[in-house]
């Protein structure tokens, strides 16, 4: 059998040679028969024994179906092994250039990110495995208005934890500029001592457009950086409003964090972002500022009195702190171990991990479906002139929609 024959039949196959093997050329297809190998059910081995000389040739093929699935270049294959260990050896480098890649619109490299992703979980199943089911990490997402002074905390906090000996990532979202596009990440300069720590990762990424305060991939970006080993992940969300708090379906546990000039009590009982909260903290309490915290601290608790409880073990509290100072710092972190504990302890938490993981599936399927109907050949070409006619108030926007879905449909 000539080369290019065994090539054309194995074309993913490896050749190996040793010393009691033919040394040259390959024995003709008289003096081969194929054997099947014993070997995992998902491996595929298949033999070739030259019979009458007594020399013989091994031809193992080893390719599991997801990554014959995969389909993945040998580049793009040891760029995913490179990520992968590096990830899980704790290399920033490596985690920094895996984020990127999840972040990429790129239709290649999304399929590569993919495939890491689902490197990274499989390990992150098996270390939760022997961690006796429980997760590696804390979630914890932080949410308030400009101002609030969410940078200025999570530094003062970040400290606090790398001191006791945790490991945090931070994923500081900033907003995108909608007439530019562009957007300032400036949440890591103005954390400057925790940059410098070694114990600490800062990530600053736009939200491009994304609407709820977080980016299109702080989920996969969660994941890697607990496949990086850090045990403490705060999500920072830009500054918000009432409505948008789409991080919570992403965290343990959710922050709100406010200034002291943040409103009266009607401002609490809205709802929106204030019942999706665990924690209520109240920032800047300290100078001038003491009394007018003090007075918000107890409208918040009385408002959120009238809250329904989104927790049978655990009611929201509104909290105190000054990151100026780092005063309350240390018992806001006793209240979230405390939530945390009394969370795993009743299944609440692996609850909402689990919930989290459907809706991350459907917003994924929502994204890729806009894209799939985007692009889709019955209706790339009306979309603008659609468009221009409800610019010119031809079509209504709603008739421009119903004849691009009745245009999508015919065409699938």
């Amino acid at each position: 059998m000539k080369l290019p024959s065994l090539l054309l039949r194995f074309p993913r196959c490896c050749f190996s040679r040793r010393a009691d093997l033919v040394p040259f050329g390959f024995p003709s297809r008289a003096d081969l028969r194929a054997v099947q190998c014993p070997g995992p059910a998902h491996r595929c081995h298949t033999k070739w024994i030259c019979s009458a000389s007594g020399l013989r040739r091994g031809l193992c093929q080893q390719a599991a179906p997801e990554q014959q699935a995969e389909g993945l270049h040998d580049r793009e294959q040891r760029l995913v092994d490179r990520l992968y260990h590096g990830l899980i050896q704790g290399q920033r480098a490596c985690l920094a250039e895996a984020i990127t890649l999840i972040e990429s619109t790129q239709s290649r490299k999304k399929k590569v990110a993919q495939v890491l992703l689902q490197k990274v979980l499989s390990y992150h199943r098996e270390q939760e495995k022997l961690n006796q089911g429980k997760p590696l990490a804390f979630r914890v997402g932080l949410s308030g208005p400009p101002g609030a002074g969410k940078s200025t905390f999570i530094e003062c906090f970040g400290k606090m934890l790398t001191e006791r000996k945790h490991k945090v990532s931070v994923l500081a979202v900033d907003p995108s500029s909608s007439t530019s596009g562009g957007s300032l990440l400036g949440d890591k300069t103005r954390m400057t001592e925790l940059s410098r720590d070694m114990n600490a990762y800062i990530r600053p990424s736009p939200t491009s457009g994304t609407l709820g305060g977080v980016t299109r991939t702080t989920n996969e970006a969660i994941l890697l950086c607990e496949g990086g080993g850090y045990d403490v992940v705060l999500v920072e969300t830009v500054g918000v409003g009432q409505s948008e708090f789409a991080v919570a379906d992403m965290v343990d546990m959710f922050i709100l964090l406010l200034p002291p000039a943040g409103g009266d009590e009607l401002q609490g009982i809205k709802r929106g972002i204030i019942e999706m909260a665990d924690l209520v903290v109240i920032n800047k309490a300290d100078g001038d500022l003491v009394v007018a915290a003090r007075r918000i601290q107890a409208e918040y608790i009385s408002a959120m009195k009238l809250l329904r409880k989104r927790s049978k073990v655990w009611r929201p509290k509104v909290l105190r702190i000054s990151a100026k100072t780092g005063e309350g710092v240390s018992d806001l972190w006793d209240k979230m171990t405390e939530f945390r504990e009394l969370a795993l302890a009743s299944g609440e938490l692996l609850a909402r991990r689990r919930k989290q993981q459907k809706v991350w599936m459907w917003n994924l399927i929502q994204e890729n479906m806009l894209e799939h109907f985007r692009s889709h050949s019955a209706v790339k070409d009306k979309i603008p002139l659609l468009e221009e006619k409800v610019l010119r108030g031809v079509l209504s926007p709603g008739l421009a929609a119903d004849l691009l879905l009745k245009a999508f449909k015919d065409g699938l």
